[in-house]
């Protein structure tokens, strides 16, 4: 599933194309015909990005003017010059010389603004955004028993950090995944909620995940370039048995709630 800085890049790529243009919007799939037919024709004002989920805003002059959008596990969108329609493509927005094209998404659906606000409601503070409050997030875990390498995945918690970010935001604070959110002391979460800020945002200039330090990158250590579709360099995700950037201890992995989560047993002994 792709992580929040994804999705940021994905509604800058709609918005820089199409905001404040007309455009042509279809199902050529046809399981979305019946709303975008309501699109087509429209001006597309703005796309914008809440963890993972995309919206895009249409000036239709009807109560249902939003376009939602989770990619979910399969979802694909791409921003690129118009083509002829290749496979199933659930929706279509074109100007003539640029086409959005979506396929197997999770949620494609048309809504008003109060079932945005529903949404919303359950969405947790995005450190892309410069509207998130980490107060919200920190009002949770302070009081919680579940583990902080939950806590961080919870969308309604903070939202568009995924598995690769958790991760990595929890060696970079030396942090045992598994300690309790209630052990996180305040002064350690605004720590590294700026540091997820600081991570993602340049995760959206880049294209890609970066999470090491200067002097492990591989032209300080002599070492060779990471190679994963997945992203750039990283201390621990997907290096499972391989030795520890900082101490050489290798790096474990463990099945935790469908997904894998992976640390250093001995850099990250801190609980709080």
């Amino acid at each position: 599933m792709p992580e929040g800085h994804v999705i940021h890049r994905l509604a800058n790529a709609v918005g820089s194309a199409f905001a404040g243009s007309r455009v042509d919007v279809t199902s050529p799939q046809g399981r979305f015909a019946e709303d975008a037919a309501m699109l087509d024709g429209t001006v597309l004002t703005s796309a914008q990005a809440w963890g993972k989920h995309l919206l895009v805003n249409f000036d239709n002059d009807r109560r249902d003017h939003l376009l939602h959008i989770h990619l979910g596990l399969i979802g694909k969108l791409t921003v690129t010059p118009t083509m002829p329609v290749v496979g199933q493509v659930r929706l279509r927005i074109t100007d003539g010389k640029t086409a959005a094209d979506l396929r197997g998404p999770q949620t494609c659906e048309l809504i008003n603004d109060d079932e945005w606000e529903a949404i919303l409601a359950t969405i947790g503070p995005d450190p892309i955004r410069d509207d998130a409050d980490p107060a919200i997030a920190w009002d949770t875990i302070r009081r919680s028993s579940r583990r902080i390498s939950d806590l961080l995945l919870d969308q309604t918690i903070t939202a568009g950090v995924g598995n690769i970010y958790r991760a990595e935001v929890l060696f970079r604070h030396r942090i045992d995944p598994a300690t309790p959110g209630k052990q996180i002391s305040h002064s350690t979460w605004l720590t590294m909620w700026n540091d997820l800020v600081m991570l993602m945002r340049a995760g959206v200039e880049a294209g890609r995940i970066d999470t090491v330090q200067p002097e492990h990158t591989p032209e300080a250590m002599g070492r060779p370039p990471r190679v994963d579709p997945h992203g750039g360099e990283v201390y621990v995700y997907r290096r499972e048995g391989q030795p520890c950037l900082v101490c050489h201890t290798p790096i474990r992995m463990i099945a935790q709630g469908g997904r894998h989560l992976f640390w250093c047993p001995r850099c990250q002994r801190r609980h709080h």
